[in-house]
């Protein structure tokens, strides 16, 4: 069982909760911390995890999991409602980086992830959960790349496909319109032509009988 699994069996389980994405992190600023808020427990990996109670109605969290040096079992540390949440920076939207910041109501994180595509991975999630699970307040997602947009591109995109349709259904329209309308005018046109020929000739005809 990888470490996701088992975080997710361990800590989330237990609690009527489903994780939905998880992120191994490192800081990228070192806090310093009292030997003794660690338990003295040493070096450990740190998770940033998402998750969702099972329980309707349903409510989202982002939790930091730890897994000290020479455990097996994870430990719960910070939890924040997904409303806590303010800002998601990407850092940099022109190329793939691991590195991310969390601003919640009442802290701030600078993170580096164990790789890049991780790091997108979890900011996907993270960013469909929010447009979720989150009527108002949501965060603001700064410096991010398009790709961890991705349903909204693909909505955008639909509605830019469908706008176009309407675009060259309502210009085929258009072109059948006036085409139809030309054609009217010429059939005016002949039918006025027939009209002063048949005036004609009985003029013509007339004029030979008398």
């Amino acid at each position: 069982m990888n470490a996701k699994s088992a975080i997710s069996k361990e800590i989330f389980a237990p609690h009527d909760e489903r994780m939905l994405g998880a992120v191994q992190v490192k800081r990228r600023t070192k806090k310093k911390i009292p030997f003794l808020a660690t338990g003295g427990q040493g070096e450990y990996l740190t998770y940033i995890c998402l998750s969702v109670t099972n329980k309707k109605p349903a409510q989202a969290s982002i939790t930091k999991v730890k897994q000290f040096e020479g455990s097996t079992s994870f430990v719960r540390r910070t939890q924040w409602m997904l409303e806590q949440l303010r800002q998601v920076n990407g850092i940099d939207p022109n190329r793939d980086s691991p590195e991310f910041d969390l601003l919640f109501e009442n802290a701030f994180d600078q993170w580096v992830a164990n790789t890049a595509s991780e790091k997108c991975t979890f900011f996907q999630v993270l960013h469909h959960t929010c447009q979720r699970y989150l009527t108002d307040k949501k965060p603001e997602f700064i410096n991010c790349q398009a790709k961890i947009m991705g349903g909204n591109s693909i909505l955008h995109s639909a509605a830019d496909s469908v706008t176009s349709a309407v675009q060259k259904a309502s210009q085929a329209l258009n072109e059948r319109g006036e085409r139809l309308g030309r054609a009217e005018e010429k059939t005016e046109e002949l039918k006025n032509s027939a009209q002063q020929f048949a005036e004609t000739a009985h003029k013509l005809a007339m004029k030979h009988k008398c």
